[in-house]
Order: C-alpha cells, then sequence, then structure tokens
C-alpha cells in the first residue's frame, strides 16, 4: 500500500503498511471520511510524522486522540490551529512551560514549531469522529502508533520520551530506559494536572539530556 508519509517514516513503517490490520483500518478511515465528519482533515492524519521526520526526532510527546470539536485537530496532540482557543490540556502546558523556563505564553496553541525541531507529538488514535472522543479507538491506530515508537525505540537513540498520565505511561512501557530518558508524569487535564503536572520541569530536563549529549536543546 502506498501510504503518503515522510520518506524515512516510510521506510521504518513500510511492513505495517501491508498487514492485514492496516489495510482493514484504511477501509474504515476512508468510509468514515466519506460518510461522517471526522478530524483532522485527511491530508493531516500523518503531520506528526510530516513535520517530524524520522532521522530529526529528538523528542516524543504522546496524546491518547485528536481533538474532536471542529478547527482544532491538525494532526498534532495537545495542538490546534492558529486562532483557535486553548484547551484546558493546552493552557496547563503552557503553564508549565512559563513556570519551568520563564516562557511567555503564546498567541497561538499551534505547535508546528516545536515538531520542526524534532518533537514528536503523537497522538496513539489518528483520527477521531467530530464530537465523539475516542470513537476510533480500538480499530488499528494503537498498533501502527506502538510500531512507530518501537522503531525509535530500536533504531535510534538519545531520545527523551515525554510520557504525561496513564496512558502515555502504558503506551512507552517498552522503551529502553539505558538508551532513552523517559519522563513520567500526570496528565496536564484540569483534573489531574495539580498532582504533579505543575512542577515536573520536563521541559528543562529535556533540553539539559539533550545539551548533554551534544544535542540541539528544544526552543520550546
Amino acid at each position: 500500500m502506498d501510504v503518503k508519509i515522510e520518506p524515512g517514516w516510510k521506510e521504518k513503517l513500510r511492513e505495517e503498511f501491508e498487514k492485514d490490520y492496516f489495510i482493514a483500518l484504511t477501509g474504515f478511515v476512508r468510509e468514515e471520511y466519506r460518510t461522517r465528519q471526522v478530524f483532522p482533515p485527511a491530508t493531516r492524519i500523518f503531520n506528526a510524522f510530516d513535520l517530524c521526520p524520522f532521522d530529526r526526532v529528538k523528542a516524543v510527546i504522546i496524546g491518547q486522540d485528536p481533538y474532536h470539536n471542529v478547527g482544532q485537530a491538525h494532526g498534532l496532540c495537545f495542538s490546534v490551529t492558529d486562532g483557535t482557543e486553548f484547551p484546558p490540556s493546552l493552557v496547563n502546558i503552557f503553564k508549565e512551560l512559563n513556570r519551568d523556563l520563564g516562557i511567555p505564553v503564546p498567541q497561538s496553541g499551534n505547535l508546528e514549531r516545536w515538531a520542526s525541531q524534532g518533537v514528536l507529538l503523537l497522538n496513539a488514535i489518528l483520527t477521531v469522529r467530530a464530537h465523539q472522543a475516542l470513537a476510533h479507538q480500538n480499530k488499528g491506530w494503537e498498533r501502527f502508533t506502538d510500531a512507530a515508537i518501537s522503531a525509535l525505540n530500536r533504531d535510534r537513540d538519545n531520545i527523551v520520551f515525554m510520557l504525561w498520565g496513564n496512558y502515555a505511561q502504558n503506551k512507552g512501557a517498552s522503551i529502553d530506559p539505558s538508551r532513552h530518558l523517559v519522563l513520567k508524569t500526570v496528565h496536564p487535564s484540569p483534573l489531574s494536572a495539580s498532582r504533579g503536572f505543575f512542577g515536573c520541569s520536563h521541559f528543562s530536563k529535556c533540553n539539559e539530556w539533550l545539551a548533554a549529549r551534544g544535542l540541539e536543546p528544544v526552543a520550546w
């Protein structure tokens, strides 16, 4: 199957595209886009990969599934399109970033600026039906994104994995901490942020670890 995705990722995930589960997933997703309102726009499904080539990944943030309201999702976890109101979790991410590194809260919630520096903003599930969170759960996306994480874990070194909440931590359970930095805390949602996300200092810890290995820190 010829999947339009960044060439480095295409090579690493080539075997996945030929597996029965992915062929079935493709059929399901195509029918959903044909008959329902689905996010992100179809051309942005693999945006996280396209903006962050495999050989340039320096940090990974894992989300669950895309925002499901109009105009929000564009293929990067926690990120929203320019001009869109910040969802609560993103508000808290920016609060911690300000506390940790003194970075002012930005005008835009579009995190493409992070992705272009090598931050893979990866949702476990890459599509969602409008106004129905987790509508595309257990259709195959989780297996595909597991394969992406496995490829990074296996074929790259010195990546920072930022695992926020139980879902992300379970998703990243197989990451080798002897080769990568694994940072864990609670999810940044209002329900849990005060129980450890605020004060986690993941952004400065990431940059310190990268710099110690001669790698360019992220301009968060």
